[in-house]
């Protein structure tokens, strides 16, 4: 089963850093290996977040403030809103978390093919005030704190209706949720629910694939691996709802 976890960090790795949607395969990598859905979301952050911050490091030159937010501001909001989220996701029982999975992936899934298919390029005149921005981006963390699917193009969203241009957008949402689950990791590397061995697996398997990733990224066709993915968010949430995972 662990080669099962590094071929998932492997494709993961690469996915995140062509498209995003890397959680839609290490969650189920992880459930199949024999986790409960909720110790398989905490290592499945936990694996991911070291990834996360190489992206986010790799971009800091287009990393900038939105909406006459300066970037500390939104970088408190995401910390704060992820270390939420941990500690909502970490006091909500294995059933409740278990029954919700579902939801949580329609939702993630909905929310990666709106951002890969129908979401329109914002002007980048700021559509969202200062406050209005906090605000969303402090929910967002939250939600990325506790599961964390289809943030990416949440965050995507909100930051070009807050003004950024696409490219500023895409380096400042790669370091915005290595902040948030920084957070998150802080709190869950101390839960008894993180299976170390397969968090080590997978996160090397995450950073080799996104190496590779960066690698493969002008020679794959992006919309065919947007296309796969959702294919893989559909398939897992009908799977979900007929077949509930215990």
């Amino acid at each position: 089963m662990l080669t099962l976890v590094v071929v998932a960090g492997l494709w993961a790795g690469l996915q995140n850093t062509l498209a995003g949607g890397g959680s839609f395969v290490t969650l189920p990598a992880l459930i199949i290996s024999g986790m409960t859905p909720l110790a398989a979301n905490i290592t499945s952050t936990v694996a991911l977040f070291p990834g996360q911050v190489v992206s986010g490091f790799a971009g800091r030159r287009l990393i900038s403030g939105a909406a006459k937010l300066p970037f500390s501001v939104l970088f408190g909001v995401s910390i704060v809103g992820g270390a939420v989220g941990g500690i909502l996701l970490l006091v909500t029982p294995s059933s409740v978390f278990t029954k919700l999975v579902p939801w949580l992936v329609l939702f993630a899934t909905a929310v990666f093919t709106w951002g890969s298919f129908f979401r329109k390029a914002q002007e980048t005149k700021a559509h969202l005030s200062p406050i209005a921005a906090a605000f969303v981006q402090f929910l967002i963390a939250i939600y990325g704190g506790y599961f964390g699917g289809g943030i990416g193009f949440l965050m995507m969203a909100a930051l070009t209706m807050a003004g950024l241009p696409t490219r500023n957008a895409g380096a400042t949402k790669n370091a915005l949720a290595g902040v948030m689950n920084a957070a998150a990791v802080v709190i869950f590397v101390t839960s008894s629910l993180l299976h170390w061995r397969e968090a080590i697996a997978l996160g090397a398997g995450a950073i080799i694939g996104g190496l590779a990733g960066v690698w493969a990224l002008r020679r794959v066709n992006e919309r065919v691996l947007r296309i796969a993915i959702v294919c893989i968010g559909v398939a897992l949430t009908i799977g979900l709802f007929v077949k509930p995972i215990s």
